[in-house]
C-alpha cells in the first residue's frame, strides 16, 4: 500500500486528510479531506496496577535482556516498568521456545543496563499481556461428515442464478 492509499483509507486524500477542499462538503471532509484516524497515542500514565513479567539477567548492547517469570508474553513495545511504577523502558525482542521465554527492553534516556542487579524484577501492565494460548496450535475441529456446514443459495456470494437455493424456473429439456 503506497502512502497516498494509506491515507484515502482514512478518509484522506493525497494531504492524509488536510481538510475540505471546498468541493464537497460533508463530516468526513469529501473527496480529498478529513481524517477520522488518530494515529497519536497520548501518554496515559502509569497503570493502576503492575504485574511482575521478568528478570534481569544481563545487559546486551545496552538493553536489559530478561527472563520471564509471567506464564503470558508481552506486546511488542510495551512499557516496562519498576516495582514503584516508574517507566524505565519498552518490550523490544521476545526470544526463545514458547516454553522459556526471554525479551529485551530498549531502556529510556538515561537509564544504564548494567546499573541493575541479577535477578532485578520488571513489572508490565496487565493489559499489556496475551495469554499463551494465541501462540499454540488450535486442536483440529471435528466435524459430522453426515452434515453439511453450509448450503448453496443463490442469495450468497459468488455462483450464478439458482444452484441449489430456490426451485428453477424451467428444467433442462422439458418446457413449464
Amino acid at each position: 500500500m503506497s502512502r497516498g492509499e494509506i491515507g484515502r483509507a482514512y478518509g484522506g486524500g493525497r494531504n492524509f486528510g488536510a481538510g475540505n477542499r471546498g468541493r464537497f462538503s460533508s463530516p468526513r471532509g469529501g473527496r480529498g479531506g478529513g481524517s477520522s484516524a488518530n494515529f497519536s497515542q497520548a501518554y496515559q500514565g502509569p497503570p493502576n496496577t503492575v504485574t511482575p513479567m521478568g528478570e534481569f539477567i544481563h545487559e546486551c548492547e545496552g538493553e536489559a535482556v530478561c527472563r520471564s517469570i509471567n506464564p503470558k508474553i508481552p506486546y511488542f513495545n510495551a512499557p516496562i516498568y519498576l516495582e514503584n511504577k516508574t517507566q524505565i523502558g519498552k518490550v523490544d525482542e521476545i526470544l526463545g521456545p514458547i516454553n522459556e521465554v526471554y525479551f529485551t527492553v530498549k531502556l529510556q534516556e538515561g537509564i544504564i543496563a548494567s546499573s541493575f542487579k541479577l535477578s532485578d524484577k520488571f513489572y508490565i501492565a496487565d493489559d499489556k499481556l496475551l495469554p499463551l494460548d494465541r501462540f499454540l496450535p488450535k486442536p483440529p475441529v471435528v466435524r459430522d461428515k453426515g452434515k453439511c456446514l453450509r448450503s448453496r443459495k443463490s442469495g450468497d456470494r459468488g455462483g450464478r442464478g439458482n444452484e441449489g437455493g430456490e426451485a428453477a424456473a424451467f428444467v433442462v429439456g422439458d418446457r413449464i
